[in-house]
């Protein structure tokens, strides 16, 4: 800090002569400095000005860099590993948050890009009642996608992932209108109700463990307004996760080149009962209200909380290990953002692996009525069209029971096990790489 004072000043005789002034007891006469402490102060420390820093009148300012009683400092609100102070931040540290910043995206793009084949042949397998063959385990689940790669190219694995971006984004935006025109809280534990919008708050800034650290439990009525929240925003986003659905397991052989929006477009022509016709088995959206919302409520509640106690333990873990032994800042660093991409994968895949014979159930109500041609996850080729002719999600549970036996709810379990296999090798890979470029950037 360089105070303003005139040309030639010598820190003597200062606030001197005919001036008198509350707070200082009158002038002050010039004088000579015995110690070069009491220079420092004066030279230091701007005059005080009523009204300026908060003060109230008759305050005197404290000495440089020392916060006030009246005005309690607070510091600057910055990532804890930044490298930088609160003017910005150090190239060092800059470079660091970059590389973290990147590192989310990875996750993300493990999350929704590269696991979108295991989405596609997960779906189709689940909606295929003629199939024999169950592909339980990621085996037979790899053989039959090269069998797919080869017929018909790389783009019947990839079929629909645009669609999927655009129900998490209907979702959020329905999260972000909801919250704002009513009173209901968006988040249990800090949790919001899709996983990647986790991701995504920390990309945008927001440090690592500010979404769920300090977070009380909840108390009954939360929860309740928590699920309410939930319920609304899968309603608003129900009819496009049916045309979603429809897009990722809808056979390449027979399928238009179908623009980015189409989903957009059938999700409103499924609200208001027009577009490309269905028949008469279709069940309405009345009907898939409840197997969608308990679902989708049943989903958040369990990653929710086997996220908040992931992570509670690796937080617990990482700050025992700080104790006994000291760390570089690099490593405090991942220990930092690590510990919720692993909570956030932990909770994906308790909840999907919970919930995978209701999540069969779902896609099958979904499916109905809406004239769709699979791909043959028997043979590798070929199609099978879907006539199934449930009555609601009762009728759904007990015929598949009895046709298919109770591993019939969990078809196509296999690509789960690869795709979460995937990640946590992709995780496990991303954090040995930005490891290394960070010790380096040191």
């Amino acid at each position: 800090m360089h105070p303003r004072r005139p040309d030639g000043f010598d820190g003597l005789g200062y606030r001197g002569g005919a001036r008198d002034e509350q707070g200082f007891g009158g002038a002050f006469p010039a004088r000579s400095f015995s110690s070069g402490s009491d220079l420092g102060h004066w030279v230091t420390t701007p005059p005080d000005i009523p009204g300026s820093r908060n003060l109230h009148w008759g305050e005197k300012s404290p000495p440089y860099g020392v916060p006030s009683a009246s005005t309690p400092y607070e510091g600057p609100a910055e990532d804890p590993f930044s490298g930088g102070g609160g003017g910005g931040g150090s190239a060092q540290g800059q470079s660091s948050d970059a590389y973290i910043h990147k590192l989310f995206l990875y996750s993300l793009f493990t999350e929704n890009v590269l696991a979108h084949p295991c989405i596609v042949l997960r779906r189709q397998c689940q909606v295929n009642y003629h199939a024999r063959h169950y592909h339980l385990t990621p085996f037979t689940v790899i053989n039959i996608m090269y069998s797919f790669n080869k017929t018909q190219g790389p783009r019947a694995l990839w079929k629909g992932m645009g669609s999927t971006f655009i129900v998490q984004g209907v979702t959020l935006g329905a999260e972000g209108i909801i919250s704002e025109f009513t009173p209901l809280p968006r988040y249990l534990f800090g949790i919001s109700s899709i996983s990647s919008y986790k991701v995504l708050k920390t990309f945008f800034r927001v440090p690592a463990g500010a979404v769920m650290e300090g977070v009380p439990v909840p108390s009954g009525e939360l929860v309740a307004a928590s699920v309410i929240f939930v319920f609304l925003t899968y309603v608003v986003a129900m009819p496009f996760y049916s045309a979603s659905l429809i897009e990722t397991v809808q056979s390449e052989i027979i399928r238009d080149n179908a623009g980015i929006l189409e989903c957009v477009k059938e999700g409103i022509g499924r609200v208001i009962g027009m577009g490309v016709p269905h028949s008469k088995r279709l069940l309405p959206l009345l009907s898939l209200v409840f197997p969608t919302v308990l679902h989708g409520v049943l989903h958040y509640i369990i990653s929710s909380v086997i996220q908040k106690f992931v992570l509670l333990i690796l937080k617990r873990k990482t700050y025992n290990s700080h104790l006994a032994e000291s760390t570089s800042p690099v490593q405090s660093m991942l220990d930092a953002y690590f510990p919720e991409l692993i909570a956030n994968f932990a909770a994906s895949l308790c909840s999907d692996v919970i919930l995978y014979p209701l999540e069969t159930v779902l896609h099958r109500l979904h499916i109905q009525g809406t004239r769709t041609i699979i791909d043959n996850t028997d043979l590798g080729y070929e199609v099978l069209p879907i006539n199934t002719q449930y009555e609601g999600m009762r009728d759904c549970i007990n015929t598949i029971r009895q046709e298919e036996g109770v591993l019939g709810f969990y078809k196509g379990f296999g690509a789960v096990v690869i795709q979460y296999t995937l990640h946590a090798a992709v995780l496990q890979i991303t954090k040995i790489i930005y490891s290394t470029l960070l010790q380096n950037s040191v």
